[in-house]
């Protein structure tokens, strides 16, 4: 019993932001994993793994994939210059940038945009902490599901379940203030004024841009994080960067 628990408050000392406060406190009060216990295999082929080893594994996998997603989307052009999480205008205003363009007002649209995607990134670079207190609340069940489950994004899906809703309360006031510092709310009054000044312009457009692009933010950032974990799951482009990674995933693939 002594060593699940250790395991579990193990696991919960990611060294993920060695320098953050917060990990650092929490780091001071827990216990290390218990050393010389080992978990089960299969297969004559397949060496035995200590859990102490297994454990490590897990936390230099999301160690990776967290530091590099946050790292990629809080740099200048994240956002902006990755077409896959880029964020465009919203649905429900597509109609506005359309017309606008139309017009010869793209120069318009496109400052909003790029406004847009830089509150993303300034709000990305908030995200250490919340991940830090979603590893606390993992499990030895948690952590070895991740491990041998199916799932290709299993780290992912823990981390939505247990961060989505603290990431919306993180970044939505972050997101509010680099839209007022990018003039981003000067812009979308002037886009939806135009637009709503055309004789084409049926209804009236709103949009809650700082639920719209906090969101965004979020899906952006979890998108990162899932392509991360496929690359450590199949050794993309040797993502399996260390030994215990190598040692860890290598039992893993024995034994699926």
């Amino acid at each position: 019993m002594k060593t699940i628990k250790y395991l579990a408050l193990g696991i919960a000392t990611l060294p993920l932001f060695t320098g953050c406060e917060t990990m650092s406190q929490i780091a001071s009060t827990l216990p290390q994993t218990a050393p010389g216990t080992t978990t089960s295999t299969t297969g004559s082929n397949s060496r035995t793994i200590t859990q102490a080893e297994a454990t490590t594994g897990i936390k230099q996998a999301l160690s990776n994939g967290l530091q590099n997603s946050i790292n990629t989307l809080s740099a200048n052009n994240g956002f902006y210059g990755d077409a896959i999480v880029k964020i465009l205008m919203p649905q429900e205003a597509q109609k506005v940038e359309q017309a606008l363009r139309s017009v010869g007002m793209g120069k318009l649209v496109d400052n909003f945009v790029l406004s847009l995607n830089r509150a993303a990134e300034s709000a990305v670079k908030e995200a250490a902490p919340v991940f830090v207190n979603s590893l606390s609340q993992m499990t030895v069940t948690d952590a070895f599901n991740i491990l041998l489950g199916s799932q290709q994004d299993a780290a992912t899906t823990f981390f939505k379940r247990t961060a989505s809703a603290t990431l919306t309360q993180k970044f939505s006031p972050i997101v509010e203030s680099a839209l007022g510092k990018n003039n981003v709310s000067s812009y979308w009054t002037q886009l939806t004024s135009a637009y709503n000044a055309l004789p084409i312009a049926k209804e009236k457009v709103q949009t809650d841009l700082n639920a719209y692009v906090t969101q965004k933010a979020i899906d952006g950032l979890f998108t990162k994080i899932a392509g991360e974990e496929l690359k450590i799951r199949q050794n993309i482009g040797g993502a399996r960067n260390s030994s215990v990674l190598e040692s860890v995933f290598g039992w893993v693939d024995k034994q699926k």
